[in-house]
């Protein structure tokens, strides 16, 4: 584990949050709740079949691992009368929510998240992010004052081979909400990144708006876009240490960025990168995962009034850990 994980679990310990996993009935899961666990890091709760789990995964000591069945909880009608009258406007009726959050452990998870019984909900190692924002949104909401939700990736480096150690890992925003991000929402997720950075790593932010243009190297409306959203933020958040629009090779390496933009406080020193939109978000995580051997957790959702992250469907037990934690850190 490296240094910075270590010290992301030993964060939350301190703060001592129950976590609900909302895919109990997966091996994954299981064993993140093992480690979490064992750790101390968080209280966890397994939303699936104590019995079924149980004996699938005999491998896995649930020491310590409190289960809920949605099926059969002593909750379900209380959550049921929670999520009718938080949808009732929607046309929902009560007999589907009674469904609802009996069969669905991603709705279950999040009523208890809104009814205050847990702290935080982690689930998308089975569920699609769809399923996930879909409970979320409508349970959950966006916090007061937000009007773009969006999420960010925890980009860790390998612990050798990366030469640019200028921060024990990188925020990337965003990777998996927003498709084309308008002015407005682009300075949002600039703004929600930078209290990512600062509550999730412990950096002081350093932001970079990318582009492929560094300040007016190239002329093009999408271009235009990303040093309107940089404008906005600046002129909203003058605290903030944002720059853009600027090439990836300028954010981060410190001769490029001296070149090409000599008089930058954020020029190859970014910590934070905010992609113009989901394409480049999603890829270039990915690149950097899968050829840079960076560890990525998340999505982690910014923007939302009680914290509730996804996963990739590819992730493992120690990713559900990491981002239980960082989630237990969002409810603090």
């Amino acid at each position: 584990m490296s240094q910075f994980l270590d010290n992301l679990m030993e964060r939350a310990a301190k703060v001592q949050k129950t976590i609900a996993l909302a895919e109990g009935f997966d091996i994954r899961a299981c064993k993140a709740a093992e480690i979490l666990t064992k750790q101390g890091v968080c209280k966890v709760i397994l939303i699936g079949d104590e019995n079924e789990s149980k004996a699938k995964f005999p491998e896995v000591d649930f020491t310590g691992v409190k289960f809920e069945n949605p099926a059969t909880s002593e909750n379900k009608a209380r959550y049921a009368e929670t999520l009718y009258e938080l949808r009732k406007a929607k046309g929902m009726t009560l007999e589907a929510a009674e469904k609802i959050v009996s069969t669905n452990n991603m709705f279950y998870a999040c009523v208890a998240l809104k009814m205050g019984d847990v702290d935080g909900v982690v689930g998308g190692a089975v569920f699609s992010s769809g399923d996930v924002l879909r409970a979320a949104f409508q349970v959950v909401k966006p916090a007061p004052g937000i009007n773009s939700v969006s999420s960010c990736f925890v980009m860790i480096p390998p612990e050798e081979g990366f030469k640019y150690n200028t921060a024990p890992a990188y925020i990337f925003a965003d990777c998996a909400v927003i498709p084309y991000p308008t002015v407005d929402q682009l300075a949002d997720i600039a703004v929600a990144a930078n209290d990512s950075a600062k509550n999730i790593i412990g950096i002081e932010p350093k932001i970079a708006m990318l582009s492929f243009s560094t300040k007016g190297s190239a002329s093009h409306e999408a271009v235009d876009k990303v040093r309107s959203a940089y404008e906005k933020v600046k002129a909203e958040h003058p605290e903030i240490n944002v720059d853009g629009e600027m090439q990836f090779d300028a954010s981060l390496v410190p001769s490029v960025g001296k070149q090409k933009a000599p008089t930058s406080t954020v020029a190859g020193e970014a910590n934070v990168f905010v992609f113009p939109n989901l394409d480049a978000g999603n890829i270039g995580y990915k690149i950097a995962q899968r050829l840079g051997n960076f560890m990525a957790v998340g999505p982690i959702m910014q923007g939302l009034a009680l914290p509730v992250n996804d996963l990739s469907r590819g992730c493992s037990a120690e990713d559900i850990a990491a981002t239980a934690a960082i989630t237990a850190l969002q409810a603090k």
